[in-house]
């Protein structure tokens, strides 16, 4: 009999904060920024990674709430370390930007939960990881390369004129002109001027 109060009180735990981060989101929607951050907030101080990602986001562009980096970083913190990828992508990227002269551990720490979040397929981190590896003090050209494709194959433009950069250079992968051509062409398709004033 406890053992199933217990498993109810979760079950009720979890609905309220399904609940509540719903709520946020219609209240965001609806232009109530101040509700919206209110419901996110509490289902985030229950555990809650969906609305801690929410609240990271309130607190990163001040909506609903005044405008405060660490704290974004905070809640993007804690939805990340439940495996939430957009949480683990933006927590990421204020490790690597915000905190740089702590360098070596965070930067580690920062390129963990962008290979989880790339692996989960979030475009954005796919891309900054491969600018990260081909750019970095060390450049892994080939690792690089992978991750741009990856992004490139999920619509990224950017991503796909560093495709054909790498092509065209021979970074991570045999010189080739007419493939760097080839990704160049599309990535102007998309709109890209760098791609487009390669091409030119």
């Amino acid at each position: 009999l406890e053992e199933a109060a217990f498993q109810l009180q979760q079950i009720f735990r979890i609905d309220i904060s399904i609940a509540l981060n719903i709520l946020g989101v219609e209240s965001m929607r609806a232009g109530h920024a101040r509700t919206a951050y209110t419901c996110f907030k509490l289902a985030a101080d229950r555990g809650y990674s969906k609305a801690q990602f929410n609240v990271g986001l309130c607190y990163e562009h001040g909506r609903g709430t005044e405008q405060d980096l660490e704290k974004a970083a905070f809640y993007y913190s804690q939805a990340a370390s439940s495996c939430h990828p957009m949480a683990q992508y933006r927590y990421a990227r204020y490790l690597l930007c915000h905190r740089p002269q702590e360098q070596w551990d965070r930067q580690q720490k920062a390129v963990v939960f962008l290979e989880q979040a790339a692996m989960a397929g979030i475009t954005e981190a796919q891309a900054y990881l491969g600018v990260f590896y081909m750019r970095g003090l060390q450049p892994k050209e080939k690792r690089g390369l992978k991750y741009l494709l990856l992004a490139a194959k999920n619509g990224d433009a950017q991503s796909r004129y560093h495709v054909g950069v790498c092509y065209e250079k021979g970074l991570g992968v045999q010189q080739n002109l007419a493939e760097a051509l080839r990704h160049y062409q599309q990535s102007a398709a998309a709109g890209n001027p760098n791609a487009q004033e390669r091409l030119r």
